[in-house]
């Protein structure tokens, strides 16, 4: 099962480092990672992403809520949520695909942001399942480099308890 946490902690240095040491020391896998201060200075957000058993993914947040630092932890379910990440991805195209590429990158809403010779960079935002399958879409051209922020979230407001969002 798929967790997300976010997790509000004072804006001290090393805070990051301690919540990151908790999943270390328990031997949970991080999947990713995201930190970046709120509408408030004194408060960071935290986003992390893990996989595990229920009873496991409950015992993180127990585990993260003791820790000094810490303001608040919601679990937040992924279905009720509006996530994002962002993309950086460097395709392989030479000027005689280089239409192609762009007009791929139109569909998924992504924008150029460098072009070279042989290759064309591009930036992207997006859920989880978007941002796979736009590397997925450029696979056939090649992939050079490809970095992802690591997913952030927040919970939707004012919805019924009941409400499910449309696949």
């Amino acid at each position: 099962m798929r967790q997300i946490y976010s997790i509000l902690v004072n804006n001290h240095p090393g805070v990051l480092s301690h919540v990151a040491g908790l999943f270390t020391r328990r031997g949970y896998n991080i999947e990713s990672i995201a930190a970046g201060p709120t509408e408030d200075s004194e408060v960071t957000r935290i986003s992390i992403v893990a996989f595990g058993e229920p009873h496991e993914l409950e015992q993180i947040a127990k585990q993260l809520r003791k820790l000094y630092d810490v303001r608040d932890v919601q679990q937040v379910p992924y279905n009720r949520s509006v996530t994002r990440e962002l993309l950086l991805a460097t395709i392989l195209a030479g000027p005689e695909k280089r239409g192609e590429v762009f007009q791929l990158a139109t569909a998924f809403g992504a924008n150029v942001v460098s072009i070279s010779d042989e290759s064309v960079t591009l930036e992207a935002s997006g859920n989880d399942q978007k941002i796979r399958t736009l590397l997925k879409s450029f696979e056939r051209y090649g992939i050079a480099q490809v970095a992802r922020t690591g997913m952030i979230a927040l919970p939707y407001t004012g919805m019924p308890s009941d409400w499910e969002p449309l696949a």
